[in-house]
């Protein structure tokens, strides 16, 4: 039962990032901006947010933002099994990593969370494949070609689905998410450490509408 409950759990992540098209990477360097900062995505549409785990705060702004039921928070930047863990605890919902790590993404799959693993090479998805992982994070995206790197190894792993993260933002996404094989675009601009340093919630869920508007299909109202 609990390998079906994993499986659902992981189909119900990656539905919800796909479905909202963008995933913010969230850094937050003190957790009483956590509660304003998920009303401000909530304001601009979107139901997602991945907190990374680069600041002390971490663990308590996932538990800050976990509280709200209609946002899907995980936690990034997770490069460790006690990591995981501490994610876990405060409510995480999914991981999301750099690199690829064999020991994070077995933490996440003996605690029944989706990971979604950082890749840059063939090499790395095909270590993804042999987890049976089929959502990876290709990072740092710009840096690593792009949108023609995406293309060059979506064609040999086809079941595979991407969300590139690094150097996307609102001039580039739609290029990204043209592509088939990705799911969504991880992105901090909407986020930006100086609008939450500085208290500008309004315009964090201006930007988060914006960001929601321009990844909107084409043709769809």
């Amino acid at each position: 039962m609990t390998g079906v409950q994993d499986d659902e759990q992981r189909h119900a992540a990656v539905a919800a990032v796909g479905a909202a098209r963008i995933l913010p990477v969230v850094v937050l360097d003190a957790a009483r901006d956590a509660a304003p900062l998920a009303d401000a995505l909530l304001r601009g549409g979107l139901r997602c947010a991945e907190v990374t785990f680069r600041t002390d705060a971490a663990a308590e702004s996932i538990r800050v933002m976990s509280e709200r039921p209609d946002l899907l928070v995980g936690a990034g930047t997770v490069l460790s099994p006690a990591q995981v863990d501490q994610a876990v605890e405060a409510g995480a919902r999914f991981v999301v990593t750099p690199g690829f790590s064999p020991a994070v993404v077995r933490r996440c799959q003996e605690l029944g969370v989706p990971v979604f693993p950082g890749v840059a090479t063939g090499t790395e998805i095909q270590m993804a494949l042999d987890a049976g992982l089929d959502t990876v994070k290709f990072f740092p995206a710009e840096q690593l070609g792009g949108v023609g790197t995406i293309k060059a190894l979506a064609a040999p792993y086809r079941s595979v689905r991407f969300i590139p993260t690094g150097g996307v933002n609102t001039g580039n996404l739609s290029d990204y998410l043209a592509l088939p094989a990705v799911l969504a675009v991880g992105g901090t601009w909407m986020v930006a450490p100086d609008l939450i340093a500085a208290g500008r919630w309004d315009e964090v869920a201006a930007r988060t509408a914006a960001a929601v508007e321009a990844a909107r299909p084409t043709g769809e109202a």
